[in-house]
C-alpha cells in the first residue's frame, strides 16, 4: 500500500525502482548474447566459407585438375605455357624474355590484348 501511495503521489516508476519500492526484474534472456546459438551460427558461416573456397579448385590432389586444365596461352617462341587467366603474366613474359618480339607474335591465341 505504501507503493501505491508513492506512485500516486507523482513518483515515477524508475524512481520507485531505485528507492527499492519496485523489485528489480532483469531483461529477458532474448536480448542476452553469446549463447550456443551464436556459436553455432558462426561455425556454420565459417564452414560454408571454407566449402565455397574449396569448390573453386581447392588445394591438393582434389583441385589439381581444376588448376591445371586451362593452360591455353603458349608462347610460340619458347613454348612456355600460361593459364588463360594470367594474361598479365604472359605480357610480362613477352616483354622480359623476348624483347625483340611483341605480345601478338609470342601469344597469337590471346588476341589483341
Amino acid at each position: 500500500q505504501a507503493f501505491i501511495a508513492q506512485v500516486a503521489s507523482g513518483d515515477t516508476l524508475l524512481a520507485a525502482r531505485y528507492r527499492g519500492l519496485l523489485p528489480f526484474v532483469p531483461a529477458s534472456s532474448d536480448s542476452m548474447g553469446g549463447g550456443n546459438g551464436q556459436k553455432s551460427a558462426i561455425a556454420r558461416a565459417r564452414n560454408q566459407a571454407k566449402a565455397d573456397a574449396e569448390k573453386g579448385g581447392g588445394g591438393g590432389a582434389s583441385g589439381k585438375a581444376a588448376r591445371s586444365a586451362a593452360m591455353d596461352l603458349k608462347c610460340t617462341v619458347c613454348m612456355q605455357c600460361f593459364p588463360n587467366t594470367q594474361i598479365k603474366a604472359a605480357q610480362a613474359h613477352a616483354e622480359s624474355k623476348h624483347p625483340k618480339s611483341d605480345f601478338a607474335t609470342c601469344f597469337p591465341m590471346a588476341g589483341s590484348s
